[in-house]
């Protein structure tokens, strides 16, 4: 799969040079992020939703296959802006037309877009039966005043076409409706079977335009699927989008498996698994060769597999006696490192994103709390400090918050602190509430709850506000998600 940019203003077009670029890293992002910060987004009564300068870039031909691309200021328009933390929110009103093209393609990508965006609970899309009549085609400059007189702030087009080798070709526009102009726009070159890519690709695209965050929907979850009776429940590694769709299984049930862990480039994942009659260890899978290996040659159980965010290191915690410590390995040599020595357990550690700090938890002090020390060892400093007893912490990609589970009166909730255990606030609370995981953008997150009962767990998605609480779809119950990087990083 390879991108160009396609981002001439209308009228007129320009397309830059297909980069081509091969292996997971399969985008480049050539238009400059203008967009206010998520924080500023929304507030309506002004016109346009780019703020200071736009960056527009135009084509020149040469040839058949490339341009010359050079920025061109635009003056800006007024913003609108909103910020998320204020109690009058509301989500911003968008349109993804049906992509022109290659029949009924072009609206299933346009449906998966409009759904990954209104998912996230910060757009509102138009739906299908209340789009305008006699829209303009792709070429053509938008007839704002429809658009404008449904309130629509931002509006997606897009064509879908296929090439003499098979290959399919879609583009989008992304238009700021109220200013009436092009924000950007790009073209992807992919075979037929990636369609479903290519339109979370795009929605990450318009959601980081919009918002000034990174994407979050060309993500992969992998989790724990468990099916059959409570009393003989077979549990199995899967992956999927992260939408729930292309699911995948990656065991066959033959071991107890939980808490799965990607790497940050997505090719592998740790997990804690356990055969009758063995101790728990930890196993590595790399999803490219479909290989497992057994981490680490330990007598008694290792879990809570966690790796640095470069992936040269891996967080786990050892058993030994009646008390776990916190150990680091070497990916490379695999030798191990002890980083706590105490008469408790010390358990679920996770990597700040520069690597220079870990979150754990431990019951040293009595009952399990979150404590934070220096990713070589040493001393610990306690940083929860609430009611109930606290686990499973891991730190945001952005290093902002620590998530966490909290247990107290017999409920289980996921909440958030910052690093020094200050600006404490639950996101959810509930019978059953466990295992956090971040989005790689640190704007979401998923938890996995169990209602109880003979029922089993179900994924959920919030977003950090704590406005936002969505299922996310699996084919049967389901535990333990763990959330991948971005697959394509757009630069």
């Amino acid at each position: 799969m390879s991108i160009s940019s396609f981002l001439s203003p209308m009228p007129g077009r320009g397309v830059a040079i297909d980069t081509g670029f091969p292996g997971r890293n399969l985008l480049r992002r050539t238009v400059s992020d203008a967009a206010p910060l998520l924080w500023r987004l929304l507030r309506r009564g002004r016109r346009g939703l780019a703020t200071g300068r736009l960056f527009v870039l135009r084509g020149v031909a040469i040839g058949a296959a490339a341009f010359i691309a050079t920025a061109v200021v635009q003056p800006a328009h007024a913003e609108i802006t909103i910020r998320l933390d204020r109690a009058n929110f509301e989500p911003l009103p968008v349109a993804i037309t049906d992509f022109a093209g290659d029949g009924d393609l072009g609206a299933k990508i346009a449906g998966v877009i409009s759904a990954n965006l209104k998912r996230c609970g910060y757009f509102v899309p138009l739906d299908r039966q209340n789009m305008p009549a006699g829209m303009a085609g792709f070429d053509a400059v938008p007839q704002f005043q429809q658009w404008q007189a449904l309130n629509i702030q931002g509006l997606v087009t897009g064509r879908v076409t296929r090439e003499g080798s098979g290959r399919l070709k879609v583009e989008f526009r992304l238009w700021d409706v109220p200013a009436g102009q092009q924000l950007t726009g790009q073209q992807y070159f992919t075979d037929p079977g990636n369609w479903r890519r290519i339109a979370h690709i795009i929605s990450d695209a318009v959601f980081t335009r919009l918002t000034g965050l990174k994407g979050m929907f060309d993500t992969k979850i992998v989790f724990v699927d468990e099916s059959g009776p409570k009393e003989t429940r077979r549990k199995r590694l899967a992956v999927m989008d992260q939408d729930g769709a292309n699911v995948r299984f990656l065991t066959r049930g033959e071991d107890l498996v939980v808490t799965p862990r990607f790497s940050p480039t997505s090719s592998e994942i740790a997990y804690m698994a356990q055969r009758r009659g063995s101790q728990p260890h930890i196993q590595l899978l790399n999803l490219d060769t479909n290989q497992r290996e057994m981490v680490g040659n330990f007598p008694d159980m290792t879990s809570s597999p966690r790796f640095s965010p470069d992936g040269s290191k891996l967080l786990l915690s050892l058993q030994q006696g009646g008390n776990a410590n916190i150990y680091v390995m070497d990916m490379r040599s695999r030798t191990t490192t002890r980083l706590t020595s105490t008469n408790a357990i010390d358990t679920s550690p996770s990597f700040s994103p520069d690597g220079s700090q870990i979150v754990f938890e431990s019951d040293r002090g009595g009952q399990p709390q979150l404590y934070v020390m220096p990713a070589s060892g040493g001393e610990a400093r306690r940083i929860s400090f609430g009611q109930g007893t606290y686990g499973q912490p891991v730190w945001s990609p952005r290093g902002d918050y620590i998530a966490f589970t909290r247990q107290g009166g017999g409920r289980f909730g996921i909440g958030i602190m910052k690093p020094d255990g200050s600006g404490e606030r639950m996101l959810t609370e509930g019978f059953h509430n466990e295992g956090p995981t971040w989005a790689p953008n640190g704007q979401f997150l998923m938890l996995w709850r169990d209602g109880g009962g003979a029922n089993g767990g179900r994924i959920f998605m919030v977003d950090i506000t704590g406005r936002v609480e969505v299922p996310v779809p699996t084919p049967s119950f389901a535990s333990d998600p763990a959330w991948s990087s971005i697959l394509t990083e757009i630069r």
